[in-house]
């Protein structure tokens, strides 16, 4: 059985302005580093056997602390980097809709599809995404954190559960930043959504016997 736990990186610096990251690499603010060990102390009650996160510096900041907790390394693979934004790279919505309006509202249309002026496609994304998770599915058999972006997740969504690429956006709204949404990739299955956005916290202390 393969099971993969899919957790957004946390907060950075742009997410207060809803700017679009894309591979641009992003520092973590402090509330994304709090984030990044809240995940790290959740990763110790649940069984994790390995850890894989995308090459950007806010997902790989964010599995550290599970690695370090778990005593591992973390399997960097830039297969799950997010979508490239081309243009759009550190621009919020408004300032596109100024700079390239007509592409900003094809994109947001067929958002997989039409991709902003420069930028990679959805489709392209979710491809490489895929053979990412389906060489760990390949080559793990227990449960796996990976540690990605929030528009390549969602696109990896549709794609596992059969949900044409340019719906992510009314199917899957939003990842939260460090929720873990499970997969069931079990070779042999069909892919299984398992859950999806549930926010990770260590188990509650068991209060001391007086």
């Amino acid at each position: 059985m393969t099971i993969v736990v899919l957790a957004r990186h946390g907060e950075t610096i742009w997410h207060a302005e809803n700017r679009y990251a894309g591979s641009t690499d992003v520092a973590l603010t402090d509330l994304g580093r709090r984030q990044a060990e809240d995940l790290g102390a959740w990763a110790t009650f649940n069984d994790i056997s390995a850890v894989y996160a995308s090459d950007l510096s806010r997902a790989l900041l964010t599995a550290a602390p599970a690695t370090a907790a778990l005593g591992m390394v973390t399997n960097v693979d830039p297969r799950l980097r997010e979508v490239d934004f081309g243009a759009g790279e550190g621009m919020t919505a408004t300032e596109m809709a100024e700079a390239f309006p007509e592409e900003l509202a094809r994109f947001r249309s067929r958002p997989a599809t039409c991709p902003l002026p420069g930028g990679e496609s959805g489709t392209a994304a979710a491809d490489r995404a895929w053979r990412a998770l389906d060489d760990i599915r390949e080559s793990e058999t227990d449960t796996v954190l990976v540690v990605m972006h929030s528009t390549l997740m969602r696109l990896v969504l549709c794609r596992a559960l059969g949900i044409p690429l340019d719906h992510y956006r009314k199917v899957f709204p939003a990842a939260l930043n460090v929720a873990a949404t499970t997969l069931d990739l079990t070779p042999g299955r069909a892919p299984a959504l398992l859950n999806y956005n549930v926010p990770v916290a260590p188990p509650p202390r068991t209060p001391r016997r007086r």
